[in-house]
């Protein structure tokens, strides 16, 4: 299993994971339930309209934090914005009520990924695993 799989899993589990940026020197975090796997790469999406947009595009470096049982993870790296025309069909395909919104309005969804990432899971107490993704 790739790394990118073992991150898209453990959110899988999540189902609701926090994703952690900055508003100029205050942090913010807000919860996100969506992620898509596709080939090594672990996919996130936002509106352009969003203040996490802003963020991300003001400062690039990110953390993504998920809680599964009695285990967490954080994931941080630096966000690379992707324009992908197929992979947003893929995102009509699992969010089709979503991106109706998003097309009823107007609005833009804005995909992207995380470069020189790095994982850990822990326990409460313990590491349980650290990788680079």
């Amino acid at each position: 299993m790739s790394n990118a799989a073992k991150v898209s899993e453990f959110l899988n589990k999540a189902k609701v994971f926090y994703f952690l940026t900055t508003d100029g020197n205050q942090p913010k975090g807000r919860p996100f339930s969506f992620s898509m796997l596709e080939g090594d790469k672990l996919y996130f999406g936002c509106g352009t309209f969003k203040n996490v947009f802003s963020q991300i595009s003001a400062n690039p470096q990110v953390e993504v934090l998920a809680v599964a049982g009695s285990e967490f993870m954080r994931y941080d790296g630096t966000v690379k914005i992707v324009k992908d025309d197929a992979l947003l069909a893929k995102v009509r395909e699992v969010m089709p009520q979503i991106m109706d919104m998003y097309d009823k309005n107007g609005w833009e969804m804005a995909l992207f990924y995380l470069e020189n990432g790095h994982a850990e899971i822990r326990g409460m107490l313990d590491q349980k695993e650290e990788f680079d993704v």
